[in-house]
């Protein structure tokens, strides 16, 4: 889960972006937290969170497949 996420951050803010990605597994429970820059925290949630939604989305069917939930937050510091 934590790959796919790393994949679409990298593509959205490009390879020089900083951010970390966190992973907590708590049985069926995955829950991802991402940390980055204040700036790239909004390219992240897009304009009226269009962007967050999508990447949840594309999270939930994945955990779907594998019979987890997902918790996806953006911590911009």
């Amino acid at each position: 889960m934590k790959e796919l996420l790393d994949f679409i951050l990298r593509n959205i803010l490009g390879k020089k972006s900083t951010y970390t990605v966190e992973e907590e597994n708590d049985g069926s429970i995955v829950k991802l937290t991402v940390k980055t820059a204040e700036d790239e925290g909004g390219m992240i949630i897009g304009k009226g969170g269009k962007v967050i939604k999508a990447i949840r989305n594309i999270l939930r069917i994945k955990a779907t497949l594998e019979k987890k939930k997902i918790i996806l937050l953006v911590n911009p510091n």
